[in-house]
């Protein structure tokens, strides 16, 4: 039976992380442990939250609970399977009753993983869906689960699914495994981050806050047989859009102040705000063509997820105007546009715009075939056609994506653009 057939689906469900946020909230942690009945944690980070003295600002306040933890600090970059399941297999007889997750969404993403399995056993390809793994059903949440981010992009904080890298498969998958249980959100902790991560990271939130606000609504998807079958990723709702329309005004504010001055608090906390916002809308509302086209660049060429979404992210704006101008002049006008006496498809189209001065303004680079990632036009068709695979994103399109839309949206992520 054709969708367009089916009986639309008229509810919905919004679920996040517990959030603390505050200057200096990560000081309490040790109370929050003691709260949560931890008291004996994990603490999954990376080798530079050592270096730079972040792992002591959060060890100190556990110590002065009495708490026992164990610091792991070989999280990676976009984190591979194999750093995961090492981790579970150096600690798979050891007796946590809580984890404490320490860095950027790579730690965080880690950290889930990490507790999913050292719960309730097995191995990470256990609990991966096809075609990974073997896709075996989760059989309840972990054990708590602390989440500290020191950088504002991600909203891992409060996602229930974590990124792992195949790199041998030049391919990204994700395990939806669970939220953490609390989000300690401490603007202080992202004064660190360098003017480079500050803008990968600050572009990361506006991609999930942008599509999050455009994905296709709610009630134009299908109602499931059976309430366990409706998707994580509902489409856009009400609460959704109040979530994501903060996030972009935030971001729009925002980043480049704290690109340009890490230590401006204000600019911290309202970027560290906006990553929150951006993920608690995406997370229930879905994402969709950026992160689909995403995936398979970011497996082959390992560039930095924030990266190569902003990257994109122009071409797959322009390709969506049609189907919701509305929402584009909105996200225009979010983002410092003026779009009074304009007629809305041109309004949308300054969505665009902005979003390309923005990039330009905080040292995205230009394109695809710019470093980091030196595509070359030979491979387009091949990244169109795994991005055509994720059928589960591309769903959500407010416009329907055929393969050959995809070739061309990569071609003109290839170059540079000039708002107009």
């Amino acid at each position: 039976m054709p969708i367009d057939s089916l009986p639309i689906d008229t509810a919905w469900q919004f679920a996040m992380s517990n959030i603390k946020f505050g200057l200096d909230v990560a000081s309490e942690i040790g109370w929050d442990l003691k709260k949560l009945g931890i008291e004996n944690c994990l603490i999954v980070t990376d080798s530079v939250m050592v270096k730079i003295g972040l792992v002591d600002k959060i060890v100190q306040p556990i110590k002065e609970q009495n708490i026992t933890f164990t610091v792991w600090d070989k999280v990676e970059p976009e984190p591979s399977l194999k750093s995961m399941q090492d981790c579970i297999d150096n600690f798979k007889d050891s007796n946590f009753d809580g984890f404490v997750a320490l860095g950027g969404g790579s730690a965080i993403d880690s950290a889930k993983v990490i507790a999913l399995v050292l719960t309730h056993g097995g191995k990470i390809l256990d609990y991966m869906p096809a075609p990974f793994g073997e896709g075996k059903k989760i059989p309840g949440p972990f054990k708590p689960l602390i989440a500290v981010p020191t950088t504002a992009g991600t909203g891992s904080e409060t996602s229930p699914s974590s990124v792992i890298t195949f790199p041998e498969k030049l391919v990204k998958g994700a395990l939806f495994c669970g939220r953490p249980t609390l989000g300690i959100l401490d603007p202080l902790l992202t004064i660190t981050m360098p003017p480079s991560i500050t803008a990968a990271t600050g572009m990361d939130a506006l991609v999930h806050a942008i599509e999050a606000y455009f994905v296709r609504p709610y009630t134009t998807r299908p109602k499931p047989a059976t309430p366990p079958e409706r998707p994580v990723f509902t489409g856009s709702t009400e609460l959704t859009d109040i979530f994501a329309e903060k996030s972009i005004e935030l971001i729009g504010k925002y980043l480049r102040l704290a690109v340009n001055n890490g230590n401006n608090l204000e600019a911290r906390s309202g970027m560290l705000l906006a990553s929150f916002l951006a993920g608690a809308a995406f997370t229930n509302a879905g994402v969709c063509t950026v992160h689909a086209m995403a995936y398979p660049v970011g497996g082959q060429w390992h560039t930095p997820h924030g990266i190569t979404n902003a990257v994109i992210l122009p071409a797959v704006v322009e390709f969506n105007i049609p189907g919701a101008p509305e929402r584009f002049a909105r996200i225009a006008q979010l983002l410092g546009e003026n779009v009074k006496d304009l007629s809305l498809m041109d309004a949308a189209q300054k969505s665009v715009n902005a979003i390309i001065q923005l990039s330009k303004d905080i040292g995205i680079p230009y394109g695809l075939e710019a470093p980091p990632f030196n595509v070359k036009e030979e491979y387009i068709a091949r990244l169109a056609a795994d991005t055509f695979k994720i059928q589960r994103l591309l769903y959500l399109n407010p416009v329907p994506i055929k393969e050959d839309d995809l070739n061309k949206m990569f071609r003109r992520a290839m170059k540079n653009w000039t708002p107009t």
